[in-house]
């Protein structure tokens, strides 16, 4: 079985992003689920995988980083309203039987993300 996992990387300080909420909704016909909220650790990674097993679905997700807090609790100075605030990564998975790695690369003017595994 697969599983969904993420992690931040604040490229401006070159370090990871701890304290980033994440949240990750499923997407059907349009439709938003939120299934998770979660919170990085010190290492910018979620504690445990956002999905695994039977609840790693094929279909629709979106991930929403509060990117725009985050570098407020870093006490970077942003304009208002903030170029970067919350970031939604969409994507879809097309076989839950492997993994997923989707991160959040970020400062306050870029983002970009990848699939790792």
């Amino acid at each position: 079985m697969g599983k969904l996992s993420t992690h931040v990387l604040d490229i401006t300080q070159g370090k990871p992003g701890a304290g980033v909420t994440v949240q990750l909704y499923a997407v059907e016909a349009g439709v938003k689920t939120l299934l998770k909220t979660e919170v990085t650790n010190q290492d910018g990674r979620c504690n445990t995988p956002l999905l695994e097993g039977v609840d790693f679905k094929t279909g629709c997700y979106e991930l929403v980083f509060a990117a725009g807090d985050y570098f407020d609790t870093q006490g970077v100075t942003l304009p208002t309203p903030k170029f970067i605030d919350l970031v939604t990564l969409a994507f879809g998975v097309a076989d839950a039987t492997q993994n997923y790695h989707v991160p959040l690369v970020v400062s306050p003017w870029a983002y970009s993300t990848y699939r790792g595994s």
